[in-house]
C-alpha cells in the first residue's frame, strides 16, 4: 500500500513538472502568435490524469502536500535586432592624439 501511495506521489510530482513546462511553451506560442491548440490538448490530458491520480491517492488516505522542488521555469528570451554601428566620421577617424612627452 505504501509503494502505491509513493508511486502515485512521484507521478503527480513530475506531472506537476510536465505540466508546468507544457504551460510555458504554450504562452510562448501564445505570445508569437503560434498555434498552441496541441500543447493545450496535452495539458488538459495531463490534469485528467492528474486528477485521478489525485483521487486514488486521497482514496488511499494520503493527505499530506506534495512539494515539487522548482516551479521556476525560466523564459526564453526574445532574441534582439543586432543595431547597426554607427558609421565612422571624419572626426572619429582623425581626430589628434595627445602623446605625453618626456
Amino acid at each position: 500500500m505504501d509503494n502505491r501511495i509513493y508511486d502515485i506521489r512521484r507521478t503527480i510530482r513530475a506531472l506537476r513538472v510536465s505540466m508546468r513546462e507544457a504551460e510555458a511553451i504554450m504562452h510562448e506560442q501564445i505570445n508569437r502568435d503560434e498555434d498552441c491548440s496541441f500543447v493545450a490538448q496535452e495539458v488538459i490530458k495531463m490534469r485528467s490524469i492528474m486528477s485521478g491520480l489525485v483521487k486514488e491517492r486521497t482514496a488511499l488516505g494520503d493527505n499530506e502536500p506534495i512539494l515539487v522542488n522548482s516551479f521556476f521555469i525560466p523564459r526564453l528570451r526574445r532574441a534582439r535586432k543586432p543595431v547597426a554601428a554607427p558609421a565612422p566620421t571624419v572626426a572619429s577617424v582623425f581626430r589628434p592624439r595627445l602623446v605625453a612627452r618626456a
